[in-house]
């Protein structure tokens, strides 16, 4: 049991239903990383956040899995793979922490597949590549702060 003493769901807009996003290529950043560990404790993976950016999906966040720590070589070389797909795209070839990672626009490829538990639509993301050549990284400086910059802009870091 929680204590929701002081809620008044009068005063916050309901949460939008969201379907699944349409299959395609999205510009997108990683907003957030984090080792966690696999449900049968045998090893971890990386969970990296994505935030597309750009179009009518922008904001919009998808879920990476991979499985760095393993007692599956299988499973590790896959991930391993993935890794170095996100790292080309980003332009970050060796990466020292997950947070190396973070706020460099890339595409996404994004595909829609059925959940054989729930026989729900739910997207995937099946690839990486470059926004372009010339696609500067941001700043980790720029997103640390989630308050407003000196312009009083309260556009993300990679609008501004």
């Amino acid at each position: 049991m929680a204590n929701l003493n002081g809620f008044n769901a009068n005063e916050v807009e309901p949460a939008d239903d969201l379907e699944p996003i349409p299959a395609g290529k999205y510009v997108a950043v990683v907003t957030d990383s984090e080792m966690k560990p696999t449900k049968s404790g045998t090893g971890n993976y990386l969970q990296l956040t994505f935030q597309i950016i750009e179009g009518e999906c922008a904001n919009r966040l998808l879920w990476v899995r991979l499985n760095l720590d393993n007692p599956n070589g299988t499973a590790v070389e896959i991930a391993r793979r993935e890794l170095s797909s996100i790292c080309h795209a980003v332009g970050v070839m060796v990466p020292t922490d997950s947070t190396d990672l973070h706020n460099l626009p890339c595409f996404i490829h994004v595909r829609v597949k059925r959940r054989s538990d729930t026989g729900e639509l739910q997207n995937e993301v099946k690839g990486y590549s470059r926004r372009d050549a010339t696609a500067q990284p941001i700043a980790a400086s720029e997103v640390a702060s989630s308050t407003p910059d000196a312009s009083g802009s309260d556009a993300p870091p990679w609008k501004r």
